[in-house]
């Protein structure tokens, strides 16, 4: 009698498990469990693209201060290029050439 209960007791329990695991998975497969998997996909890919057009913007206000510079030098942008290539050999030969990712010379 005891056995019966013990396996009794396992089967509502893995019974139960089981019920779970298929509520959540047609839950998933709903159509508002769709949308909702749609909806926080779109909103990782608007975060990332944010994050790519704030390194844009930055990445040009970097290159406008570099234009301004050689506007108020009266030089041009290739002689202000080669300018700070000079220095950056002065300290050691590594130079930033705008991506983030130095050059070796």
């Amino acid at each position: 009698m005891i056995k019966r209960a013990l396996w009794l007791g396992v089967g509502i329990a893995v019974g139960a498990v089981v019920a779970r695991k298929v509520t959540s998975a047609v839950q998933a497969y709903s159509p508002s469990g769709l949308a909702g998997t749609a909806r926080n996909s779109a909103a990782g890919l608007m975060g990332s693209v944010r994050d790519f057009v704030a390194d844009v913007r930055e990445g040009m206000a970097e290159r406008e201060d570099q234009i301004h510079e050689a506007f108020s030098r009266g030089v041009s942008l290739a002689d202000l290029d080669e300018s700070d290539v000079d220095a950056a050999d002065l300290m050691g030969g590594h130079r930033d050439n705008g991506n983030g990712a130095g050059k070796r010379r």
